[in-house]
């Protein structure tokens, strides 16, 4: 194993594996947003380039069932397989699906890399780099259902509806006002979204469909 400080591990942890592009621009993201995690690698290289950059970085087989146990896998509820390498890809969301983390997303190379990953326990597979590593940061770090970054810094996400909105309409909870975000449409059980207006009343268990620069966006989504 490499380095690494005094690990505490919460709900929020999230396990990054892998820290080539696509790895080392989640990690990146979700520090950038403060979400607690640890990355590993097999890539010595890797782990001595990023051990200054993110709190906690491991150099060891992702694989290893013993190692994982190690660093205390059955506490981690949420896991990004980033590695390049097609059979260690697969050995490790295998180890991670044998170890029951709830939530395990996975980069795949090829369509049938991706039907494997699935078939062995990942629940989400992507398949792009450095663009869709910032998306699934902020999917996977619990604050939005799904999230799209443009190059000016403006954002949409799919996140819950906030306590503070419930029962009241948009006009009435002043999220516009008070967030800097604009609430684009509501997603509710059983419905089809609709375009939202000053008067559209939210419920407890609304998604909403928000734009707005970056940090406000990111800020409102994790607003509980």
């Amino acid at each position: 194993m490499g380095r690494s400080k005094d690990r505490k591990i919460s709900d929020e942890t999230v396990l990054v594996v892998g820290l080539g592009l696509f790895g080392s621009a989640i990690a990146r993201a979700l520090t950038e947003m403060n979400v607690p995690l640890i990355a590993i690698t097999d890539d010595h290289a890797q782990a001595v380039h990023y051990a200054d950059d993110f709190t906690h970085v491991i150099e060891m087989n992702p694989a290893d069932r013993e190692a994982l146990e190690q660093i205390g896998i059955h506490q981690i509820r949420k896991a990004v397989v980033a590695l390049s390498k097609v059979e260690l890809s697969i050995m490790t969301v295998l180890a991670l699906s044998e170890a029951k983390v709830p939530e395990i997303w996975a980069r795949a190379a090829t369509k049938e890399h991706g039907s494997i990953l699935e078939r062995i326990g990942a629940h989400h597979v992507v398949y792009s780099e450095a663009s869709t590593g910032r998306r699934v940061a902020h999917a996977v770090s619990g604050y939005m259902i799904d999230y799209f970054e443009f190059e000016d810094g403006f954002a949409m996400a799919r996140t819950k509806a906030p306590a503070f909105t419930w029962n009241k309409t948009l006009r009435d909870s002043m999220v516009r006002t008070q967030n800097k975000i604009t609430v684009v449409g509501v997603k509710r059980a059983n419905q089809d979204f609709i375009y939202a207006i000053p008067e559209t009343l939210i419920h407890r268990g609304d998604e909403l469909i928000v734009s707005g620069k970056t940090v406000h966006v990111d800020a409102f989504c994790r607003t509980k």
